[in-house]
Order: C-alpha cells, then sequence, then structure tokens
C-alpha cells in the first residue's frame, strides 16, 4: 500500500499502474465507511499476492485529485475508489461494498495469477536473451507458456528460442496450439504466421550446391532460388535468405502467389523486437492524460532490408 501525494502520484499511480494495476483508495479521517473500507481493502491487497498495488488518497490532503477524479467520473461522496490500468482511470466504485462485489470489480481488471507469472517469466527470458543466455531463457519460456497457454508473446520467443537451439522437433511441438491461429486471415497474427513461415523453411528439399548451379545456369530459376533461400532461412542466415527472396521480387513480385514477398517480410517480422508498452504522460499537478508513443530501437540492417523491399516492389 502506498500514500498518493502530488509529489508521487505520477510515478505512484500513473507510471505504476503500466506495470500493474492500480487500485486508487480515496478517503478522509471522518469518514466512517472509509475506516470501514480501508483494512477490506489492504486484506484484499494481500489475498491477491502482488496482482494489484493498492494506493490510498486523503481528500482532504490532496483535494486537487481528489476533486478532479470526482468530476471525471460523477461523483460526489467517499469512499470513492478507481482503478487505474495502463496510466489511465478506466473503473471505480463508490462506498463500502462487500468483499464478495469488490472481488468481482477488481477480477475484471486484474490479471489472473497464471497470467502475471507467465509476464514474469517473460520478462526475465528477454533480459537473458539480451544478455546472451538463451538456454537460461529457454526455461523460463517453457514455464511461461506451462502457466499461461495463451500468452502468445511468450510462445512466440520459446518457438523461437528452440529453433535458435536446433530443436526443430520441440518447436513443432511447442508450436501446434497456434497452429490454426497462425494460419487465420481474418484475425492475423503477423509473428506466428512469421513462425510458420521458419518450420516450413525446414521442409525445404534440394542440395544447396546443386540449387547455386541452378541459379547460375538460369538466374529466372525461380523454384531453385526460393529453395535456397529457404535453406538459409532453416540455418539462421536470415539477410542471405533475403537477398534470394529480394532477387525474385525484383524479377517477379507475383510469382507463387507473391511466395518471395510474403517469405521476405516474414523474416523482417522474426527479426524485429516488439514494440514497448506505450508510456502514459500526465502534466505537473493534473490528470490530464495523454498516451506517448513508444519508439522501437532502430536496427540499422533491417532499415536496410525494408528499404530494399519497399524498392523492388515499388
Amino acid at each position: 500500500m502506498i500514500d498518493i501525494t502530488l509529489q508521487n502520484f505520477e510515478a505512484e499511480l500513473i507510471t505504476a499502474s503500466q506495470q500493474q494495476p492500480v487500485l486508487l483508495d480515496i478517503w478522509a479521517p471522518w469518514c466512517g465507511p472509509c475506516r470501514t473500507l480501508g483494512p477490506l481493502l489492504e486484506k484484499l491487497e494481500t489475498a491477491y499476492a502482488g496482482r494489484f498495488t493498492l494506493a490510498k488518497l486523503n481528500s482532504d490532503e490532496v483535494p486537487e485529485i481528489a476533486t478532479q477524479l470526482s468530476q471525471m467520473f460523477g461523483v460526489r461522496s467517499i469512499p470513492f475508489c478507481v482503478m487505474f490500468v495502463d496510466g489511465q482511470p478506466v473503473d471505480g466504485f463508490v462506498g463500502a461494498l462487500p468483499e464478495a462485489q469488490i472481488r468481482e470489480f477488481l477480477d475484471k481488471h486484474v490479471p489472473p495469477g497464471e497470467q502475471l507469472e507467465a509476464e514474469a517469466d517473460l520478462a526475465d527470458a528477454q533480459d537473458l536473451m539480451a544478455d546472451g543466455d538463451l538456454e537460461a531463457a529457454l526455461g523460463k519460456l517453457a514455464h511461461a507458456v506451462q502457466t499461461d497457454p495463451g500468452n502468445d508473446a511468450a510462445r512466440f520467443d520459446y518457438v523461437k528460442a528452440l529453433l535458435e537451439l536446433g530443436l526443430v522437433d520441440d518447436a513443432r511441438t511447442a508450436f501446434a496450439p497456434v497452429a490454426a491461429k497462425a494460419a487465420d486471415t481474418l484475425t492475423p497474427s503477423p509473428r506466428l504466421a512469421a513462425l510458420a513461415t521458419w518450420l516450413t523453411a525446414f521442409e525445404a528439399a534440394g542440395d544447396p550446391a546443386s540449387l547455386q548451379e541452378a541459379i547460375a545456369a538460369n538466374k529466372r530459376d525461380f523454384d531453385a532460388r526460393f529453395a535456397l533461400a529457404q535453406h538459409h532461412l532453416a540455418q539462421q542466415r536470415f539477410t542471405e535468405a533475403m537477398d534470394e527472396l529480394l532477387e525474385i521480387i525484383m524479377r517477379d513480385k507475383a510469382w507463387n502467389g507473391e511466395a518471395a514477398r510474403k517469405t521476405y517480410v516474414a523474416i523482417l517480422e522474426l527479426l524485429t523486437k516488439p514494440a514497448p508498452k506505450p508510456a502514459a504522460e500526465a502534466k505537473s499537478g493534473t490528470l490530464e492524460l495523454a498516451g506517448k508513443a513508444a519508439v522501437v530501437q532502430s536496427d540499422p540492417l533491417l532499415d536496410q532490408y525494408r528499404r530494399k523491399l519497399s524498392m523492388a516492389l515499388f
């Protein structure tokens, strides 16, 4: 539990709620129902084991924030509780509600315990991968997927790590539960579809040396060039794969249902880091929030290959 002031509300309420939901309890010392609700909320914060943070705001000491929230929700009494998620006030309730009703309110906004645990594993794994410890990251990712099978971000990183370690059969098994989602054209998931493309590359037939000979004899032997690109992709020679695909695209954009372009885009997706969550921005002393666009750190190599594709297409 934390106490909110004008000095810390941006850090402890706005920014903190981007990491996990924050329930703000607006109260006053003279309010009888507030004294009933307060201990119950503290009990629930403990029971939910870190799935949300309880923050308290004394409306007598910090009327600026209390008044603005009350006007925002059309509320004139306390206790008044407001749920903050991703830097924004999203819901609230008034009065000393029974525990069952408060739990129902919390469960609308607070992630399940399994989801929270999986997100923690994913964050740890991403740190390990950034440090180059792929095998240690694999254990964290496996646990994240087991804990929360619906976490596509964790599954993407898990399957990708398995493929990077050469564990293709294990990767196929891990990918199977989302294979249908990867193929869904109505609600496409580019990252999962990219994994499907990578897995398909392991099925490519033909000897690389023979394929190169065929291409040297006929630069428009697109079947050989595409097969060679898939060999490169299976061996994690991503730029070499894109170079071969680009040769096809420059000569025949529509070849084989745009297979070269689609595979090229899939490789870019595999190599692109996911965008960080957008940061909320608050004006000092107010709750007037504006979404601040998150900036993905530029990768010069990927930028170069995106430009190459754009030039080839247009």
